[in-house]
Parts: structure tokens; sequence; C-alpha cells
């Protein structure tokens, strides 16, 4: 395959070069921290199928890791399954064989799909809700540009953090499932990246690409219109690099008693009213100023609808900082 249609535009130079430095300090510093490494699996697997239209939770996921009962549809139960199957083997592969990537589609999509581990047979789109926002190559032509994709990813001399974001997107464009090409795409730019450093595969980047969904399918438009990956590039770095400022628990900040309160209480997505009756407060002046905006200020809090702040429905979370924190001081009060 010849190289692929991308712009390395300064910002995403200058994105690479602040990703290198974070990550380099990553490495460093995280250590062995188990705990961390599991909630930011939890919160990865959570984030990528949540895109896909999952509905579970965090907490349901944590359940299933662990063997316990867990009411759900049983389709999202076995999502969940295959996907802590699959990251669990991403030592094994290599990025650049294809008999790794079929045998990472088969059990991402085992039970879920007939052609799991097959390239489609038939047309495909990438849908954005119910709107088609790009049709796929013809299935005929599905292998030999994946024949191609996988070969320039084999030979090319792209920092690693472009190579992944050329190829997911690349990846993303020939649609060779006939389903799981989202999930399976997120899954093996993780994989790219964890040859680079392991510390990467360990970082939440899905739940922030689900946190910023809309842009997410913008940035994959904005590049198919312009056959130029550059825009998408540029959206996954900023997200890998989000990741990395959250995921270094060295830096989590000191927080004041009523941010505290507020992460004790924040176990799941929760609108603003909500957040305050878990509180007992009823100012929403002093709730805004004491409460939410220190929390968020410090990255231990995250909306579920960024692109959207004014939203009706706008809820709030903890991101990986705030999980971590929790975790590692107990419940707070």
């Amino acid at each position: 395959m010849t190289r692929p249609p991308y712009t390395l535009t300064p910002a995403i130079v200058s994105l690479v070069a602040e990703i290198a430095e974070a990550v380099g300090r990553l490495s460093l510093s995280s250590g062995d921290n188990l705990r961390l490494r599991r909630v930011n699996r939890i919160r990865t697997i959570r984030g990528s199928l949540a895109i896909e239209g999952s509905t579970l939770s965090e907490e349901q996921i944590t359940a299933i890791l662990e063997g316990r009962p867990v009411v759900a549809p049983p389709r999202e139960i076995q999502e969940v399954r295959n996907a802590l199957a699959a990251y669990e083997h991403l030592g094994e592969w290599q990025p650049g064989r294809e008999a790794d990537l079929l045998e990472a589609h088969g059990m991402l999509m085992a039970g879920l799909l007939d052609g799991a581990g097959r390239y489609r047979a038939g047309g495909v789109g990438v849908m954005q809700g119910e709107q088609v926002i790009h049709m796929a190559p013809p299935p005929k032509r599905a292998p030999a540009l994946m024949a191609g994709l996988l070969s320039w990813l084999e030979t090319c001399e792209e920092h690693p953090l472009i190579a992944s974001s050329v190829f997911h997107y690349e990846f993303e464009f020939i649609h060779p499932f006939a389903d799981g090409n989202g999930r399976l795409g997120r899954l093996w730019k993780t994989l790219i990246l964890s040859r680079w450093r392991s510390v990467v595969a360990d970082l939440a980047v899905e739940s922030l690409v689900h946190a910023h969904q809309a842009g997410y399918y913008r940035a994959i438009a904005e590049s198919m219109a312009g056959t130029d990956s550059a825009p998408f590039i540029a959206f996954m770095l900023e997200r890998i690099l989000e990741a990395c400022r959250a995921g270094a628990p060295q830096v989590t900040p000191e927080v004041t008693p009523q941010v505290e309160r507020l992460l004790a209480v924040l176990d799941r997505p929760m609108g603003r009213d909500a957040l305050m009756r878990a509180l007992g407060l009823k100012d929403a002046k002093h709730f805004r100023r004491h409460y939410l905006l220190p929390a968020m200020s410090a990255g231990l809090v995250e909306m579920t609808q960024p692109d959207h702040p004014r939203s009706p429905t706008q809820q709030y979370r903890r991101t990986t900082a705030g999980q971590w924190l929790v975790d590692e001081h107990g419940k707070m009060t």
C-alpha cells in the first residue's frame, strides 16, 4: 500500500512531542499499580462499547470481570466478556499480522456475529446514530486493502503515535468486517501504541473518546471530506494526551472537603439536581462554586456531554484520576 493521505500539521507535531514527554513521565513513575490498571481497563472497555450503544456501567463491567451476576441484556454481557478476553490477549498479537487481526475480531465478536474472524461479504457503512457518514469500499476490495494497510504499518517509519492514528482511520474507512469495526480499530490502536510504550495500554483513552463522541465522528467526517486524516489524527492525539494527564496518580491534587464529598457520592453518572440532593444542598450557586467547579478544574470530575455543556440531560462522572483517588483512599466522607 502506498502512503495513506495525511498531513503532519504543526499542531499534530506539537501533540506528539507533548505526549512523548507525558508518557515518559508515566513510565518512570507509574510502577506496577495494578488497581489503577484495572480501573483504566474497565473504563476503556466501557467507553469503547458505549460508543457502539452498550448501556452497561463500570460497576456492571466490574461485576462481570469478577464473575458476579449482572442483570443486563445477554448480548451486552457477551460484548463485555469478549472485550475483557481480547484486551487480555494484547501481549500476544503483532500489529502487522493479518492472522492476529482476524483472531482478535473473532474473539471480540464471538457469539455476536456469524462471520466473526472473517472479512465481510456485503456492503457496510460508518454510522453516526441513524446517519450514514461513509459507505465502505465494496467487499471484494476489503482483503486487498487490508493487506496493503497492514504492509504499510509494518514498514512505515512514522512515530507510533502517528502510525496508530493513521491505521485507525484507514481501518474505519475500509470497514473490513460486517460488524465490530469500531471496537477492533480502537483495540488495534491500543496494541500499536503498547508496542511503543507499554504504559499506554493502561490509559483509559476510549472512555475519553466516548466522552467526546460527537467530536470523534466529526473528525472522521472531516477527514473523509478532505481525503486527509489529519483531523482524525489530531483528535486522537488530543484524547491520548488527555488520558496521559489523567493517568498520573502522582500529580493528583490536594482536594477540599467539599470535593471529597462530591467524589464520594458520585458513584455513577449523575445530573446536577441529583448531585445536590445526594449532598443535601439547596443553593445551586454554592454547589457550583465550592463543589462542582473545583472538582472539574482539578481534573477529578468531567461532563458526560462535553460538546454540549448546557444540555438539560448533562451529567457528571469521576475521571480516571478521580476514580483513582477514591480507590486509593477508600470511601470518602
